[in-house]
C-alpha cells in the first residue's frame, strides 16, 4: 500500500523545464548536440561520428569549448548497444547498455564506474514521429521526461523536464 502512494505521488509530480538539446547532422553523418539550460543559455555540446566499424565516438564540452569527456558506443550482434563514458582525463566514469524491444523501444540502462545502477531510461516513438523517454532512478521511480520532435530537415529539437527545478543532468 505504502509503495502504490509513493508511485502515485511520484507519477502526480509536477515537472519543471531544465533545458533542451538541439542536434543536426552533416552531409557525412556525423552529429553536432548543443545543450542549453532552462534559460536558454548554451551549457555544452555534443559532437559525435561514427567509423567504418559501426563504433560512435562522442566528444563533449562545456559551454566553453573545453573538452569535458568522451563517450564510446559500439553495437553487438544482437542490436545491443555499450556505451562507455570517460571523463577528459581518460578515466571511466560510467556504462549504458541499451536494448531495443519488438515494438520498436529502446531501454538505457546506466551503471557508474563501479558498476552500480544510477538509473534507466525508457524511450517510445508515437506515429507522428515524436519521441518520449521517460528518466528513472536507481529505484525505478520517474525523475524526468524528454521529448524529441525532428523537422523536415532533420534536426531534432529535444525538451527536457524534471521534477527537481535546478536538476540539469541532460543540460550538460
Amino acid at each position: 500500500m505504502l509503495m502504490a502512494i509513493v508511485l502515485a505521488i511520484n507519477a502526480s509530480a509536477q515537472r519543471y523545464n531544465v533545458g533542451s538539446s538541439y542536434t543536426t547532422t552533416d552531409y557525412f553523418g556525423n552529429r553536432t548536440t548543443t545543450h542549453r539550460n532552462q534559460y536558454g543559455q548554451t551549457t555544452g555540446t555534443s559532437s559525435s561520428s561514427t567509423d567504418y566499424y559501426g563504433i560512435t565516438r562522442i566528444t563533449h564540452r562545456d559551454g566553453y569549448g573545453y573538452m569535458i569527456g568522451t563517450s564510446t558506443s559500439t553495437t553487438d550482434c544482437f542490436g545491443n548497444t555499450i556505451t562507455t563514458h570517460q571523463d577528459n582525463y581518460g578515466n571511466t566514469i560510467g556504462t549504458a547498455r541499451t536494448t531495443t524491444d519488438y515494438f520498436g523501444n529502446t531501454n538505457a540502462y546506466y551503471y557508474d564506474s563501479h558498476g552500480l545502477s544510477t538509473g534507466s531510461t525508457t524511450t517510445s516513438t508515437d506515429y507522428f514521429g515524436t519521441t518520449r523517454s521517460s528518466h528513472n532512478n536507481r529505484y525505478g521511480l520517474s525523475q524526468g521526461i524528454s521529448t524529441s520532435t525532428t523537422d523536415c530537415f532533420g534536426n531534432r529539437t529535444t525538451q527536457h523536464q524534471s521534477i527537481d527545478p535546478e536538476d540539469e543532468i541532460w543540460s550538460w
